[in-house]
């Protein structure tokens, strides 16, 4: 289930992942910059085949490294991922969340300053560690100043919640760091392998990054909490988790700096190769690559495309990033739910495989157009899920079986999640015009991404709103504002809800799902039918 866009690992991402799409923010909402440069990297890398072939033991330390450096990536993710669980157990308000889930949004905009990031750089230094060992550096940093200051900022008493605007502000640039750095590491996990072992650099990327996000989500939250750790780990109950939140980001800042410093001096560019690429890296400027992707988005079968994956999801939005928070709200422990993403693993793993083949040939949005629906119900089904949670909460917690219910819902939504996601790829891949296939990819890779953020950003935003309460035992009195829920507890009432917004946005949710899908999901597919032509852009030529 996706329980909430960050549980399981986008991106990416979406990715990716035990990505989420939601959940796979960090697998869609991880776009492929490695393949803007890739058929360069396969340029130079011809020459150097005819004269020596490496094995993957000669090159296993590099490998190690990149593998190293997506953990790393997945870490701040991760976390950033566990603290909207955290705050909606500090009982902050939708609103709040909504501007938290902007942290999200970097990797699906890092598009906007890669150009800068391939074209600006110490050539003496390295042209990816002029980036990377920057941005690194202020990762540690950032990590190591939050660890003294993120107790306070989540810090909630009857006065005053969180501090979310700081939060948001200390976790959106650690993102925005986390893209830059994973711009930098793609285009460099081109040129550090051999032409015949960079099929690792895709491997390295999605397990380092996934390993990442579940040490910073999943793992965190397990140790964090003190109800997993008394019942699984201790012999003798004790009040706290074996780790804090301060004590996580401590060590990790830690590692971040000392790693960076060792890669910094030990580990060169190999300046041959920069030399090979000097003349197409100089050919290649950044407003060349902005003005091409400019060019790519007005031809008239592109910007159709987009303008249907920015808004193929508003129907799935209250689904993907409320409920988690809901099931929170209603009692269920959040490393509970962090852990659910575990045996969803093999799933993920299995699902893209099984699906390709039926995306594979040349109407692969035809298994999105199928799946669209199904999703739609699962949104609803999550809406009963969330509905029937309290009646089953137990003194002790939750029985085996209503989690048993909660996997067998996640597991549903991930086969029409990932049934969509595999189909949109395998259409990207099919329509990107080849001569400039990375930049193509990557430019609708982020519209994917950005057609799931802002649709959970506002379905996050109206919660509230959307909610109905009144003031029981203090007459004339209401509960439409904190500041009249505050009078209304003063003077002995309590705030009841009437109707919760979660249950009037997944209905409409779904009804505006249903009428794209009646009215523009025919009109998705028919761009099955344009001629490769129609996709391909002038100036590429």
């Amino acid at each position: 289930m996706e329980l909430h866009e960050t549980v399981t690992h986008k991106n990416g991402r979406q990715r990716k992942p035990v990505l989420s799409t939601d959940d796979m923010r960090n697998q869609e909402a991880k776009s492929s910059d490695m393949d803007t440069e890739e058929e360069e990297s396969l340029l130079w890398t011809e020459e150097n085949n005819t004269k020596t072939r490496k094995g993957i033991k000669e090159e296993l330390g590099s490998v190690l490294l990149l593998l190293f450096l997506y953990i790393l990536q997945g870490i701040p993710l991760g976390l950033a991922g566990s603290i909207p669980l955290i705050m909606q157990s500090k009982n902050v308000s939708y609103k709040d969340q909504a501007y938290f889930s902007f942290v999200f949004w970097p990797f699906s905009l890092k598009l906007l300053w890669a150009p800068l990031v391939d074209a600006i750089y110490f050539q003496k230094f390295g042209r990816r560690k002029s980036w990377m060992v920057p941005t690194q550096y202020l990762l540690g940093i950032f990590m190591l100043y939050l660890s003294v200051t993120v107790e306070s900022l989540l810090e909630s008493d009857e006065q005053k919640g969180p501090d979310v605007i700081t939060l948001t502000a200390v976790f959106f640039l650690l993102a925005f760091l986390a893209a830059t750095q994973d711009i930098a590491v793609d285009g460099w996990a081109l040129t550090m392998l051999s032409r015949e072992n960079v099929g690792y650099a895709s491997t390295c990327n999605s397990v380092g990054q996934t390993a990442g996000y579940f040490l910073g989500n999943v793992l965190f939250l397990a140790l964090e909490s003190a109800d997993f750790c008394n019942k699984y780990l201790r012999f003798e109950p004790q009040d706290k988790g074996i780790v804090t939140l301060s004590d996580f980001l401590f060590f990790w800042g830690i590692v971040f700096l000392v790693s960076t410093t060792l890669v910094a001096i030990l580990k060169k560019e190999n300046s041959q190769q920069q030399l090979k690429k000097k003349y197409r890296e100089e050919t290649q400027g950044v407003m060349e690559t902005y003005k091409l992707l400019f060019s790519i988005v007005k031809m008239p079968t592109v910007f159709t495309f987009c303008s249907l994956l920015l808004t193929a999801k508003m129907g799935f939005s209250a689904a993907d990033a409320v409920t988690g928070l809901k099931l929170v709200e209603a009692g269920v422990p959040k490393a509970q739910l962090a852990l659910l993403a575990v045996p969803m693993v093999p799933l993920q793993i299995l699902l893209p495989l099984i699906i390709s083949k039926y995306t594979a040939g040349p109407r692969p949005l035809d298994v999105f157009y199928k799946a669209f629906p199904f999703r739609l119900l699962i949104g609803l089904e999550y809406a009963l899920l969330v509905w029937w949670t309290p009646s089953v909460k137990q003194e002790e917690g939750f029985p085996v079986y209503y989690y048993a219910v909660v996997l067998m819902s996640y597991a549903l939504h991930q086969v029409a999640l990932y049934s969509m996601y595999v189909a949109t790829m395998a259409f990207h891949a099919k329509v990107s015009d080849p001569v400039i296939g990375g930049t193509y990819m990557t430019l609708l890779n982020t519209v994917t991404n950005l057609g799931g953020n802002w649709p959970s950003t506002l379905a996050l935003w109206l919660v509230d709103p959307l909610t109905s309460k009144e003031c029981q035992g203090a007459a004339g009195l209401t509960c439409g504002s904190p500041e009249d829920a505050g009078l209304c507890l003063k003077e002995g009432g309590t705030c009841v809800t009437v109707l919760d917004g979660y249950y009037v946005e997944s209905v409409v949710c779904v009804v505006i799902g249903l009428i794209w899908w009646l009215l523009l999901g025919k009109r998705l597919r028919r761009l099955q039918e344009e001629s490769p032509q129609a996709w391909h852009c002038k100036s590429s030529k």
